[in-house]
């Protein structure tokens, strides 16, 4: 055999949602047998060692007793996880004169290799299929299983290969493999339906119109009731009246949930809005995201959809705090003594909590046993803050049981959608060139200019401000949540009615703490 001693393989990187080039280059030399691999790896990498020796063996290859070191260029970026095993391989086989160098001249290469060669799925396949057609470069090679999350990107052609000898032979031309072609726009068609459905839901009418009017401008919403009045039944089916996702979030969903691993083999592209509902135990890493080399957390994965906070006073206060930035600004950063890492964050927020801590206050059919003092620190757990950021918060009673025993005809989540469209419709066409897309995410600027008052709105906002002692910030939700019940009415213009329905959905703010 004769040694080329060196090659370069390319392969990509993760950092945040985004891939970046990464050289795989092999030295073979003369020396004492040893394999080296530099460029900051992980212990994935490191570990890979011993996967790389046997596939190659028994794919029918022999590792010479040489010096071999590998380099993960640029050797500033952090590089992990088991998706370089396949480039070096091929690095080592294409050193070695088993692949020339020149058929690898453009092409991508990731995978993860088992003892007998196998290529094994990885995670953030599709950055990478995106870099590499922004790069314009040739091909992307992936394992069997990703091939379909990469075909999602037009215009690149994309090879599968389920073991190393298949790999082999594609680039040394002797297997004629067909670029993989992802219909992604038909599977976009036929992933887009929800299964749940408000027409289940009994009765609470209320709670029906304001996440109505929270879907249709984009609002955070709290529901506050006792256990077993349908919170949770309600939250589920909000994402079933959101419009529709865009082509271009549907892509912006998979990055993330191609980068966090949660992908679906059988689902290559994100159609559905994300619905995630961490129990009351995670972290502020788990929800905000983290560790020492950053991965999205709940609020990234919840981006474009909905993120269900139930019994939201038992989360841990870190966690609840931590919530602030992504809701505000859309994105959350996390910064590392080595790196900053800014991750995409806009997502409804749905929470519900219990009233107090036996959660039966104000309800008639059972006694409260809490203490005033109880009930109040029981509040207190969610900042004041933390429960400006809600634009609306309602009441959720106990569904009477004539509700619950009621045939007649329940409002469907289609119906609900096509109000829930058409006032997107008109805020898209009010807000066109301005980055910004409802009427939740207006500023000061945008309300000064789209949300002028008549002077009865005036005069009854400037009592409620003044009754209720409502902050800058709640001052500003409130007025944006009439914005979309005028939009779902079809109004030009903001009217007193409105105002009076937005004032309506500030429950904690009626009464001293809610009491």
């Amino acid at each position: 055999m004769v040694y080329v001693n060196y090659s370069k393989i390319l392969s990509s990187a993760l950092y945040g949602v985004d891939a970046k080039l990464v050289e795989v280059e092999t030295d073979i030399a003369n020396g004492l047998p040893s394999f080296t691999i530099v460029g900051l790896p992980d212990g994935a990498i490191k570990e890979s060692k011993e996967r790389i020796r046997s596939a190659i063996h028994n794919t029918g290859y022999k590792m010479p007793p040489k010096r071999i070191t590998i380099n993960l260029a640029p050797a500033h970026i952090r590089k992990e996880g088991s998706a370089y095993d396949l480039p070096i391989c091929i690095g080592i086989l294409s050193a070695l004169g088993v692949i020339e160098p020149e058929s690898t001249n453009g092409v991508i290469i990731l995978g993860e290799l088992s003892l007998d060669g196998i290529v094994k799925p990885v995670k953030g396949v599709l950055p990478a299929a995106i870099m590499t057609a922004d790069m314009r470069l040739k091909s992307i090679i992936v394992p069997r299983g990703n091939g379909a999350e990469a075909g999602i990107v037009e215009g690149l052609p994309v090879y599968e290969a389920g073991h190393l000898s298949e790999v082999v032979s594609l680039l040394r031309g002797e297997l004629p493999l067909k670029p993989v072609t992802t219909d992604y726009k038909k599977m976009y068609d036929n992933l887009s339906a929800f299964d749940m459905d408000f027409n289940e839901v009994k009765g609470q009418e209320h709670a029906k119109r304001a996440l109505e009017i929270a879907a249709a401008g984009g609002h955070n919403i709290l529901m506050i009731g006792p256990p077993g009045s349908g919170k949770t039944m309600l939250a589920m089916r909000l994402p079933g009246i959101l419009p529709r996702m865009s082509f271009k979030e549907a892509i912006e969903t998979t990055k993330i949930h191609s980068v966090a691993g949660t992908l679906s083999p059988d689902n290559a592209i994100v159609t559905k809005r994300p619905f995630r509902s961490p129990h009351h135990t995670v972290s502020d890493v788990g929800l905000v995201g983290g560790t020492q080399q950053p991965k999205p957390g709940e609020v990234s994965l919840s981006h474009n959809g909905v993120l269900f906070l139930d019994e939201l006073p038992e989360f841990k206060k870190p966690a609840l705090e931590a919530l602030r930035q992504p809701l505000e600004d859309g994105y959350v950063t996390i910064t590392r003594a080595q790196q900053t890492m800014t991750f995409p964050s806009r997502f409804m927020l749905i929470a519900a909590m219990n009233p107090c801590p036996c959660g039966y206050y104000g309800d008639p059919l059972h006694q409260c046993s809490c203490t005033v003092s109880s009930i109040m620190k029981y509040r207190s757990r969610v900042s004041g803050p933390l429960m400006d950021r809600f634009d609306i918060q309602i009441d959720v009673p106990a569904v009477r049981f004539t509700d619950m025993i009621r045939d007649g005809y329940q409002e469907s989540s289609q119906d609900i959608l096509l109000r829930v469209e058409q006032a997107r419709i008109l805020q898209f066409n009010r807000f066109r060139g301005l980055k910004i897309f409802s009427n939740t995410q207006m500023t000061s600027r945008h309300i000064k200019k789209f949300c002028k008052l008549d002077e009865a709105s005036v005069s009854l906002l400037s009592s409620a401000i003044e009754r209720l002692a409502l902050s800058a910030r709640a001052y500003t939700k409130l007025i944006k949540v009439a914005r979309t019940i005028a939009d779902l009415d079809a109004a030009a213009d903001i009217r007193a009615q409105h105002i009076a329905e937005a004032i309506q959905y500030r429950s904690l703010d009626r009464t001293p703490l809610g009491l």
